[in-house]
């Protein structure tokens, strides 16, 4: 999704108004961002942040805009079979790289001078 100069102001004021757990997903490299947001929007309580997010999602277009109108209960909201996406930064550029599942132990691989490192 391209974003334009006034949604991204608004990402910019949302991310400052949110409590720290939700600050996190609220970046514009994130892809399901407005999801999150949309989600979001349902259990604020704060009257401006609410405000702010339904301006975001109104002119993200009119999809985002339904989600605001028909809350769904957390257990009834199909999850995609998409898995999750994180961004590596190497060098300057960014990726996205799949997250790895919760069924998967990931270990942290120690490399030194080229070689993988058992210990």
């Amino acid at each position: 999704m391209q974003y334009s100069k006034p949604m991204i102001d608004l990402v910019y004021e949302i991310r400052r108004r949110v409590d720290a757990k939700m600050k996190p997903g609220i970046k514009l490299a994130n892809p399901d961002m407005l999801q999150e947001l949309a989600e979001f929007h349902h259990d604020c309580k704060d009257t401006i942040t609410r405000t702010l997010i339904k301006e975001l999602l109104s002119l993200a277009g009119e999809p985002w805009v339904d989600q605001l109108d028909e809350p769904k209960p957390k257990s009834e909201t199909p999850k995609p079979d998409t898995p999750k996406q994180i961004t590596k930064v190497y060098r300057g550029q960014v990726s996205l790289v799949d997250a790895p599942t919760t069924k998967e132990s990931h270990r942290p691989v120690r490399i030194y001078r080229g070689q993988v490192v058992e210990y």
